[in-house]
């Protein structure tokens, strides 16, 4: 088998005559046209319409771009994990193509000798998945209710195993699953850092951006390590952590707690040396692949040079529009007639969640005015900017509102959890603590 690499999470497993494209994000500007790609790609969705199956792993744009996938050919099967709620199966199919659900756990057949097996982020655990608070609703019944899915790919003798964005302490249970009936793993895709708006969407000072920026890198490439000797494969490939931020969002880039493909890779390569693992590193360039049975890459790695990404950030991307900045500004009336209902499905949430928190939630809507949110039960209302500074206990959004009625409006149009993936919302805390609660009830903050 072949891994083929193309950008962030997007690969092509390859075998025989066999090609699986695997969450393809191919073109710039998803997250409401915040996340673009570097280096920039040479090549388009409808180059890869000669692959035999399209998998996908979970909802999020940059996995499963709606924006490629509406530019590719709609009879290429899709293949995705049977979670119970149908999001994500209903939203690929409004675009036309076919859907085939797989259930946990159980190899499916492909073509040639080629076999897939999706499992669950969460073993299909509600229980376990509650604990972290996943995106989708929290079922009373056995069922997946995690956002996210690996998948195992294998001919009879080689093994691939793609942990696409998978937490590893939500998925520990699934990939000792996974290395209980796949002993011999001879190439793992894995993640190697954060995709999230901390820490520079956060009035912080520079001081503590820079402590947490660094303490992200460490952590992500420490999970990554523990799924490689979790897992033990004999190759490894860091992968599904490019993106750069565009637009006016573009001087977030240097805060963002990630690190370049190059520095995991020194970082892996360094650890092996030092422990003496037998697990090789490999990175790839765009669109080249790594030879499972020969062992080989199709060229060696070019690194990118800082300076030139730096210069396209500054040139090309930073000029670029957002989704929503050709939008009409809504209006005081539109933004306030939304909140009742909002704050109705936003309370709905967190009686079942059982959440409560002192904390408020501060929404900006102009300069004079914000939305007060509270966490226990208190109700919500309108007020000034100096109102609002009398709060103690409180975390203030900040976001364009053309943006903020796209999300009002539902998650047809925009959700909190994607604006806040593509750094469009500045946050304030005090205290500076994170309630995991509060976020996830937001997200249901809207009419």
């Amino acid at each position: 088998m072949k891994v083929r690499y193309l950008t962030s999470a997007s690969v092509i497993i390859e075998h025989k005559n066999t090609k699986i494209l695997c969450d393809p994000w191919l073109v710039d500007g998803e997250y409401y046209g915040s996340w673009c790609h570097y280096p920039k790609l040479d090549f388009k969705p409808e180059d890869f319409d000669n692959v035999d199956f399209i998998y996908l792993s979970h909802i999020h744009p940059d996995h499963s771009s709606i924006k490629t996938l509406k530019k590719m050919r709609k009879s290429i099967p899709i293949l995705i994990h049977n979670y119970h709620a149908k999001f994500l199966k209903r939203i690929i199919e409004s675009l036309g193509f076919s859907v085939i659900e797989l259930d946990h756990d159980k190899r499916t057949h492909l073509k040639d000798e080629l076999y897939i097996n999706i499992l669950a982020a969460d073993d299909c655990n509600p229980e376990l998945c509650h604990k972290y608070f996943g995106c989708s609703m929290i079922e009373n019944n056995f069922g997946s209710t995690s956002i996210d899915s690996m998948a195992v790919f294998d001919n009879g003798d080689e093994v691939i195993v793609n942990t696409n964005d998978c937490p590893f302490l939500l998925a520990n249970q699934t990939t000792l699953k996974v290395k209980a009936q796949y002993p011999k793993i001879d190439m793992l895709l894995v993640g190697y850092t954060s995709a999230s708006a901390f820490p520079q969407c956060f009035q912080i000072s520079d001081n503590k951006k820079d402590l947490e920026k660094k303490r992200l890198q460490k952590m992500y490439v420490d999970y990554a390590e523990k799924y490689v000797h979790l897992l033990n494969p004999r190759y490894f490939l860091p992968f599904a952590g490019r993106y750069v931020l565009s637009g006016k969002l573009s001087n977030l880039n240097s805060n963002k707690g990630a690190y370049e493909l190059e520095e995991a890779f020194e970082y892996f390569t360094n650890i092996s040396e030092i422990n003496s693992l037998k697990n090789k590193c490999i990175i790839l360039n765009s669109q080249e692949y790594f030879d499972i049975s020969k062992e080989i890459s199709s060229k060696k790695y070019t690194p990118i040079k800082l300076e030139e990404k730096n210069n396209y950030i500054d040139q090309v991307l930073s000029k670029k529009k957002l989704d929503y900045e050709d939008e009409e500004f809504p209006t005081h009336h539109e933004i306030i007639s939304k909140i009742p209902k909002a704050y109705e499905h936003f309370e709905e949430k967190r009686k079942e969640l059982q959440f409560s928190s002192e904390t408020k939630i501060i929404i900006q809507i102009s300069n004079s005015e914000n939305i007060l949110l509270s966490c226990d039960g208190g109700g919500f209302k309108i007020i000034s900017s100096q109102e609002s500074e009398k709060i103690k206990n409180f975390v203030k959004l900040e976001l364009d509102l053309r943006l903020l009625k796209w999300i009002l409006d539902g998650p047809r149009h925009a959700n909190w959890n994607n604006a806040e993936i593509g750094s469009h919302i500045i946050y304030q805390r005090h205290p500076d603590k994170y309630e995991r609660g509060l976020y996830y009830c937001l997200s249901y903050f809207h009419s």
